[in-house]
């Protein structure tokens, strides 16, 4: 098989940067919570709590996605990720009980995206394994700007429509975007020069590392701090600092700017700059953000400025990841190994709502997010790839070559 010269490498860039675009857009979910408990009076908590759901139906999904895209291939698995995305949505404009919300919002919707963010991603970073920092950024990157743009549009569709109908054109505008954007994917060619270059660990092997259980529980970390603000940023506004609903709903605007922000600007700097570093310092200024907001006495720009940072550094951090892992463990098996790693992202989901419901109220729960924040940024300033025997690297070299 003849590789594909490098200028077509940008059409496979741009499919997936459209097919992130309406992948990205689940982020606007907290606009959703209060035009449905206005509708059907259920608990806010609840509510809220589908996103959660959907963040961990994402994650648990991308365990299937290496094998999926074996047996279908990127183009036709992605194509059918979009129509069932869609449909999960147009779905949810039916669902008349918390447990259908659940089913359709949160095991359909989270499903469908995480197997295409997973596969999209990975796939992306084959083809630029020379790159793999800038096109995480670019890919993770149009998945903020489908927040961001969505904030915009979503809240147009239910101040005009209605939340239901705005469900139902939410559903077929991202079908559409997916399913576009999917005809312009190839598969990842083998034979690319930098793709053998790697010692390349099995799923089995990188499990039997210690640095594949750090990586995770950073990564959970990131994600449970960062994905507890995005879900509920705008009734933290309401709430914590008692900003008028429309004014907090400004504040889902400025996590998806600075989420697609951090994607981009850490993403390029990490082929730069050492990877496990760089989240270091981000983990680190989480840290400091999520201990304000516990602390400080708070007004809307120190709010602004701390959800800003938690944002800047979640998006980047997540872009980050994933060449970490290909570095540590090799990109033949990306999709596979970083579909283990990446269950730190629903498992913290869920471990955030848990926190919440534990700890009764914003300001503890940032305190418990910020000690464990700290921890993660020690582990990631000290941790180094898994040491490889010269017998491995040679016979990992023997398998791919």
């Amino acid at each position: 098989m003849k590789s594909i010269p490098k200028n077509n490498r940008w059409l496979i860039v741009l499919g997936s940067a459209i097919v992130q675009l309406g992948l990205g857009t689940i982020y606007t979910w907290s606009l959703f919570n209060q035009p449905i408990v206005n509708k059907f009076g259920w608990d806010l908590n609840k509510v809220a709590l589908t996103f959660s759901i959907t963040s961990f139906a994402l994650s648990s999904s991308t365990l299937a996605s290496g094998k999926l895209q074996e047996k279908l291939g990127i183009k036709k698995l992605i194509s059918i990720c979009g129509i069932t995305l869609g449909i999960g949505l147009i779905l949810t404009s039916t669902a008349a009980s918390l447990p259908m919300l659940y089913v359709t919002a949160g095991v359909i919707v989270g499903a469908s995206d995480g197997i295409a963010y997973m596969t999209t991603l990975s796939n992306c970073i084959k083809w630029f394994p020379d790159k793999k920092g800038l096109i995480s950024g670019i890919s993770v990157g149009a998945y903020g700007c489908g927040s961001l743009i969505f904030k915009y549009i979503n809240a147009g569709f239910i101040s005009s429509k209605g939340v239901s109908a705005a469900f139902i054109l939410w559903g077929i505008i991202v079908m559409i975007l997916i399913f576009s954007g999917a005809q312009l994917l190839k598969d990842a060619v083998p034979q690319n020069k930098f793709f053998t270059s790697d010692v390349n660990f099995t799923v089995k092997e990188m499990l039997k590392t210690k640095e594949a259980y750090l990586l995770f529980i950073s990564l959970f970390t990131t994600c449970m701090s960062g994905l507890y603000l995005i879900g509920i940023v705008k009734d933290i506004g309401v709430k914590l600092i008692g900003i008028n609903a429309s004014t907090a709903a400004d504040a889902v605007a400025l996590v998806a700017i600075f989420n697609t922000l951090g994607r981009l600007v850490l993403g390029s700097l990490s082929d730069k700059l050492e990877r496990t570093k760089l989240i270091s310092v981000s983990l680190l200024v989480t840290t400091v953000a999520t201990f304000t907001l516990s602390f400080a006495h708070l007004n809307f720009l120190t709010f602004s400025l701390c959800v800003s940072a938690i944002a800047f550094c979640f998006g980047g951090n997540i872009t980050v990841f994933p060449p970490v892992v290909g570095e540590f463990f090799g990109l033949e098996n990306q999709t596979k190994n970083y579909g283990i790693i990446y269950q730190g992202f629903g498992l913290g989901a869920l471990a955030g709502s848990f926190i919440g419901g534990i700890a009764g109220n914003f300001k503890e729960t940032f305190i418990i997010m910020g000690i464990l924040c700290a921890v993660s940024s020690i582990i990631l300033a000290f941790i180094k790839p898994p040491v490889v025997s010269a017998n491995r690297y040679s016979n990992s070299n023997k398998n791919i070559a």
